[in-house]
This record gives structure tokens, C-alpha cells and sequence, in this order.
């Protein structure tokens, strides 16, 4: 492999991954497949700093998951998780409070 090929390989993008699930069961599986590559933002918003070969590994784990006719899982890119500087998010409402507590979907 050349050194060009293992930097775009190592490369890694920060994706916003939002989720709109039909089905609460399937919504449930979508949520631990998404919580095994990212950092969980709102219900359905995670925030995943992915090489391409991670992303295709989400995306395949996703389309075992959701009902391609029912649900729709968008990845919003962020651009390169490297230079970008601080995370800044700000919200409208109510504050932006770091997800660190465990969410349970019923």
C-alpha cells in the first residue's frame, strides 16, 4: 500500500449520523449500532469521526438493521475531524448539555 493510500485510509471525517426510524424495535438496534461509533448527541443525532473504511462498516450495519421502504438514517459530513478546532455547538431552547447518560428507547 502506498503512503498516499494509507492517509486516505487513516483519513477521518466527523459525520453528524440523524435517524428517523419506523419501528421501535428496529429504532432500538439502530441506536446501539450508532452508540458502537459515536458519541450520542440528542435521540436520534450522533456525532461519529469515521475513516472511510468505519463508515462503510455504519452503513452496512445500518442497512442489516432499518426497513429500506420505512426508515431513512442520513450522514451529514462535517468535514476532516483533524484541523478543524473545538467542537462548538450552540443551541435555540433549551441548553446543549453533553449525552453522557445512558438514553433508553420504550
Amino acid at each position: 500500500m502506498s503512503r498516499h493510500s494509507a492517509s486516505v485510509i487513516s483519513s477521518r471525517i466527523t459525520y453528524l449520523v440523524c435517524y428517523d426510524i419506523a419501528d421501535d424495535k428496529r429504532l432500538r438496534k439502530v441506536f446501539k449500532v450508532c452508540k458502537n461509533h459515536g458519541t450520542h448527541l440528542q435521540y436520534s443525532v450522533f456525532e461519529c469521526d469515521l475513516n472511510p473504511r468505519e463508515r462503510t462498516r455504519l452503513e452496512r450495519e445500518l442497512r442489516d438493521v432499518i426497513k429500506h421502504d420505512e426508515d431513512q438514517v442520513l450522514f451529514v459530513s462535517l468535514g476532516p475531524s483533524e484541523g478543524r478546532g473545538d467542537r462548538v455547538i450552540a443551541s435555540v431552547g433549551l441548553p446543549y448539555a453533553r449525552f453522557d447518560a445512558p438514553c433508553y428507547v420504550v
